[in-house]
């Protein structure tokens, strides 16, 4: 099975805010990126394609003739919980200090892990397996930190290289398994 990740364009979100699950609109920039995917995803026919539910995914596979994506709340980006669209150097919270230390293992407030949204990925790649023929191409128009979890579920990236390899927006990252 080839799966064929797909990180969402650029979002109208100032820099340094946690936006995570918000379902926040996409950059003035959208229909400029957006083509620009459009033409790479041209060397692929899928047999599927699925998306994370959030507009800035769904818009993207929809530009890229997808209207109709099969929608999947595993794919969707970290829960931050009362973190969300708050700048992280004005979140006041004492959990964030514990975050940035153990970022995998503890849970923003109201929110949840990165091993808690890894978890929902391994989920939703083993239901993949169980139905999806090994020959199968499958889209998947996700966020930055779904791709980083099939980067380490795949073998590709060990955690502590995470941060320096988020994928830019609009990247496409293609792996069989």
């Amino acid at each position: 099975m080839r799966l064929v990740f797909i990180r969402h364009t650029s979002v109208a979100v100032e820099r340094g805010v946690c936006y995570g699950q918000s379902d926040v609109p996409v950059a003035e920039t959208f229909e400029t990126e957006a083509e620009a995917v459009k033409m790479r995803l041209e060397a692929f026919r899928f047999d599927r394609v699925y998306s994370s539910p959030l507009s800035r995914c769904t818009k993207l596979a929809a530009y890229c003739g997808y209207n109709n994506p099969i929608t999947d709340s595993r794919l969707l980006e970290m829960n931050f919980g009362e973190w969300e669209m708050k700048r992280f150097d004005e979140i006041t919270d004492p959990r964030l200090r514990l975050w940035y230390d153990d970022y995998l293992n503890v849970q923003a407030t109201g929110g949840e892990s990165a091993m808690e949204q890894r978890a929902r990925l391994e989920d939703f790649i083993t239901d993949l397996s169980a139905t999806c023929d090994s020959n199968e191409t499958i889209a998947i128009f996700c966020h930055g930190g779904i791709i980083i979890h099939a980067m380490a579920i795949l073998g590709r990236l060990d955690y502590t290289e995470a941060f320096r390899h988020q994928p830019g927006y609009g990247a496409i990252s293609e792996w069989h398994i």
